[in-house]
């Protein structure tokens, strides 16, 4: 089936989502981190190719998903996007790979309707609240800005850990979303405010009674491995793998490894 890529309706706004639209095979919907939207999880779709059909949006007020001129777009705000875009597609049987600011609305979206979803990859994530005021005068910075300068380099050291940066084999990919993260524009701040700013989700892990791997690297300063423990702890039915010299994005930094252990989990 040709693959669909369509602006979607939902609650009061319009979601873009990218489909392989293979509606024969079981679901993966995948939640993005906060900069760098639906593409990329495309090391997903190669490696998931016949075997799962890869459903991607973007969040309100990033990627190609319509602006909006909120001054917070919260957690809890693009769960309900979420589960309205679930329902509108007819989803069960889900299963969900949330990476970064992706892991804040998974956990929301999970805890509030567990009978949708199978299971859950997170990466990068935490379920804890933040509010950082060295994030929010960075976010003012960028939506006066923009992602240019000493902005563009805070931010790929948040979202790449240092050996990713410096390793010349991984150039080309750091270059990719260098280049991508500099294209974001200054009016995502709405979106930056609502994750620097955002609630503790660790009350609503219980909830979420389905089995769930968590992937951490050592050098991901802005969710570190203690925060993934946490989550870990907080959930019934759970596994926490910590990646040596990978930082706050394991499926862009090693996703030779990360791909192949997450299709072997859901297959399990």
């Amino acid at each position: 089936m040709a693959r669909i890529q369509e602006v979607v309706q939902v609650r009061d706004t319009h979601l873009f989502v990218d489909d392989t639209g293979e509606a024969d095979l079981p679901v993966i919907l995948c939640l993005h981190s906060l900069f760098l939207d639906s593409r990329m999880f495309d090391g997903l779709v190669e490696a998931a190719a016949g075997k799962y059909r890869i459903i991607r949006p973007e969040f309100r007020g990033q990627g190609r998903s319509d602006l909006d001129d909120a001054d917070v777009i919260t957690m809890d705000e693009n769960a309900e996007d979420i589960l309205a875009l679930i329902d509108t597609m007819g989803l069960t049987d889900i299963h969900l790979v949330v990476q970064s600011m992706g892991g804040d609305v998974g956990v929301r979206v999970a805890a509030r309707r567990p009978e949708l979803f199978r299971k859950m990859v997170m990466a990068g994530s935490s379920a804890r609240g933040e509010t950082h005021k060295e994030y929010v005068d960075w976010t003012e910075r960028a939506s006066v800005h923009g992602f240019v300068g000493e902005v563009l380099e805070e931010t790929m050291g948040i979202m790449f850990g240092a050996t990713c940066l410096a390793d010349p084999d991984r150039t080309a990919m750091v270059s990719l979303w260098r280049d991508r993260i500099n294209a974001v524009p200054r009016r995502l701040r709405p979106a930056m405010m609502g994750v620097m700013t955002r609630e503790s989700a660790l009350d609503l892990l219980p909830k979420i009674d389905f089995p769930v791997l968590i992937f951490s690297g050592t050098e991901d300063n802005a969710r570190p491995p203690a925060w993934a423990q946490e989550v870990a702890d907080g959930l019934p039915h759970s596994e926490l793998v910590i990646f040596d010299r990978v930082g706050h994005s394991p499926t862009l930094e090693i996703p030779e490894i990360v791909y192949p252990r997450l299709l072997e989990f859901f297959q399990s």
